[in-house]
């Protein structure tokens, strides 16, 4: 193989010192495949200023677009791809987790809502207690708090119940002390019957102190009574209480056998009551206001107060489990407006709402019920009771 034959001369890249500017460097290659072919070869090409000159004169606009692309003429434009940089592909989420970051979207608004409108209701539903009663207390649902919860029987002005007292505070329906905060809940009710020492009344049942001096002085005899600090209060009313368990849609019970009349039965425009020993019913704001306050019961005689007050215990539990349902979650802005006006209370609306927060994620203890069938309490059994309330 001899290097002197031009069909084997070796191309060398890059041009020639001898080249002049308008030389192709490619050119002897090209040369040498047209005259294996029997083409022409290829003229000379003029310098490159004059080249561009003669482009810009005879080649047409196509022409010259195409050769600006790198293509020759007369021969088909290649289509390349795209080289310009394009975004990741990023798969679209699942609906399962884009449904569920919205559903806790919305959940986290609903409870902002409901919170905002129990702050509102619980400034205009206040109540004050008298100076110097109460104070004191953590605040749930870290710390613990005791507080008294009041069941009034003042009826509504409309009341046509016989001998319905429809001014001032009335008897105390219920009294029960309620212990919250620390994950933990405990209560104790204490019989409306029982006889203790009222400041200027002497001996009296004790739910006389409520008609004679409001929440004030119940305060002071249930302090000096079982020797508890009272932090603060919590007032329930007739009129208020139905409107509450409606805003909740209702509570479901489960008890012994319930029948009695309270504000003279249906027939006279009260609630008559009907619950078979371990059915399950489903109860609105006026009958679940007759289950508690039913205290003569004909489907058993011998109940009493004691009775009465454990009862008034479930139906609280069963208020608990509807507020904490999925049912109770829809209708939480309805619970939260209503409830500062059944609860009427001392504590302002942040603290209101911390305590009820409490009573929602504590667990509830066993009913306990201080009392006895004549009204005089034993010291050892009162005692008792009040160091297993304050343990809790």
């Amino acid at each position: 193989m001899s290097g002197d034959n031009p069909r084997y001369r070796r191309y060398r890249g890059g041009s020639s010192p001898k080249s002049g500017p308008g030389d192709d460097p490619l050119g002897e290659l090209r040369d040498l495949r047209r005259s294996e072919r029997g083409q022409p070869q290829t003229p000379e090409r003029p310098s490159r200023g004059r080249a561009n000159e003669g482009r810009r004169e005879d080649a047409s606009p196509g022409q010259g677009a195409r050769e600006r692309a790198g293509e020759r003429p007369g021969r088909q434009a290649s289509r390349r791809p795209s080289l310009s940089p394009r975004r990741a592909f990023r798969p679209s989420r699942p609906l399962g987790r884009r449904l569920a970051k919205w559903f806790f979207v919305w959940a986290f608004a609903w409870v902002v809502l409901s919170g905002l409108l129990f702050l509102v209701s619980a400034q205009f539903n206040q109540a004050g207690v008298g100076s110097g009663v109460l104070g004191g207390g953590a605040t749930p649902p870290v710390g613990k708090s005791t507080i008294l919860v009041i069941g009034s029987d003042t009826r509504p002005k409309d009341s046509q119940e016989p001998g319905a007292r429809t001014t001032g505070y009335g008897l105390a329906d219920s009294i029960m002390l309620l212990r919250v905060g620390g994950g933990k809940q405990t209560k104790l009710s204490i019989a409306r019957d029982t006889i203790v020492p009222v400041e200027g009344h002497g001996n009296v049942k004790i739910n006389s102190a409520y008609a004679y001096g409001g929440p004030e002085l119940l305060v002071k005899t249930v302090e000096a009574y079982l020797g508890v600090d009272i932090n603060h209060t919590m007032q329930i009313g007739f009129s208020s209480f139905p409107g509450l368990i409606d805003a909740m849609g209702g509570i479901t019970y489960k008890g012994s056998c319930v029948i009695s009349k309270i504000s003279g039965g249906y027939k006279n425009g009260g609630v008559t009551l009907r619950i078979r020993t371990g059915e399950r019913v489903h109860l609105n704001g006026k009958q679940a206001l007759a289950l508690a306050r039913t205290r003569h019961n004909d489907c058993d005689k011998s109940e009493g107060d004691l009775t009465r007050a454990r009862r008034q215990q479930k139906v609280l539990g069963s208020m608990k489990r509807r507020a904490l349902s999925p049912i109770g979650f829809v209708r939480l802005p309805l619970i939260a407006w209503e409830a500062p006006k059944t609860l009427n209370s001392d504590m302002a609306g942040p603290r209101l709402i911390a305590t009820m927060a409490g009573m929602a994620l504590s667990s509830s203890g066993k009913t306990r019920v201080l009392g006895t069938e004549s009204g005089f309490i034993p010291d050892d059994l009162k005692r008792r009771e009040v160091d297993r309330f304050l343990a809790g």
